[in-house]
């Protein structure tokens, strides 16, 4: 009996914990209704050591073991059927929206936001452009800087227009057999192949219905989704492409689909929402309708 009640006083009190723990958390992340000088403190030495890590690491583990060479640039736009300046559009987007949501926590004005935050990923991305100008093996690529202009642009021209974002990037992903035809230059194993595989590679532009025609009995969460994606991409070049691979045909993939802002779900915990912004990055897998060259147009029962 006694080690029955004791159990229970346990149980009560690791629940009693972790709910006081949840409440601290909760009251941790909830924004600040005015400057927090604390926060913005902290957010200003943390971005500046991890992004000076970042940089240093990136030089070390991508850069040492080519060349160095005077700035010079490089016209790479037609490349992989444009899917790396996706990429560069997307990482800008969601670098510069998460630097702003970083200040909004702080209590930092508005315009400040827009000006500090939502520029984060443009000048972290301008960085690495620049090491990539300074090495033998690439070059500064100005369509990759106009990529991630238009990344920072797509982010700040809504809240200046909208003060929220209606249209949103997204990426998914699904592994491909193309990979293992070239595992150096697709990746080897899973998390490589998310960032180098650009066959497995979706890039969405995810629209919110409510937000366009407010009137509408739909979810205020249900938005629809456009996607773009390749396959056949063993190398960057076409030409390389054909006579590297003569059977393998480079192809460009359209996708229309639905999808969920998870920022639309009402919740007052601050914890669930921080959740539910991270996750809303990744496209919701649903059914789609792939039109492409190829195949003309095909219904997927799930698409991810």
């Amino acid at each position: 009996m006694r080690l029955k009640q004791l159990l229970v006083i346990c149980f009560i009190s690791l629940i009693g914990h972790f709910c006081f723990s949840q409440s601290k958390i909760n009251t941790f992340l909830k924004p600040s209704d005015t400057l927090n000088i604390l926060r913005r403190n902290s957010v200003v030495i943390s971005e500046s050591v991890i992004g000076g890590v970042a940089l240093i690491g990136l030089n070390q583990l991508w850069y040492n073991d080519f060349k160095n060479s005077k700035l010079h640039s490089i016209n790479d736009f037609d490349e992989w059927l444009q899917m790396d300046k996706l990429g560069h559009i997307y990482s800008s987007y969601q670098i510069g929206k998460y630097g702003a949501e970083i200040l909004n926590w702080c209590g930092i004005r508005k315009k400040h936001q827009l000006i500090y935050g939502a520029t984060l990923g443009l000048s972290f991305l301008t960085v690495v452009e620049v090491f990539d100008g300074h090495s033998n093996e690439w070059g500064f690529s100005w369509s990759d800087m106009g990529a991630n202009v238009i990344g920072t642009g797509v982010y700040v021209g809504q809240e200046l227009l909208w003060k929220s974002q209606r249209l949103q990037l997204k990426y998914s992903f699904h592994q491909t057999h193309f990979a293992s035809q070239r595992p150096n230059t697709l990746g080897s194993h899973f998390l490589e192949q998310v960032l180098k595989d650009y066959n497995g590679q979706t890039y969405w532009l995810s629209v919110n219905i409510n937000s366009f025609f407010p009137r509408t009995k739909l979810p205020k969460w249900l938005n629809i989704a456009f996607g773009y994606g390749a396959d056949g991409l063993l190398t960057g070049h076409k030409e390389t492409n054909i006579l590297a691979f003569k059977h393998q045909k480079r192809n460009r993939q359209f996708y229309f689909s639905l999808d969920v802002d998870l920022t639309k779900i009402t919740t007052n915990s601050h914890t669930l929402k921080t959740l539910l912004s991270v996750f809303n990055t990744i496209k919701i897998p649903f059914p789609a309708m792939e039109f492409t060259d190829k195949n003309g147009v095909k219904l997927l029962p799930i698409y991810f």
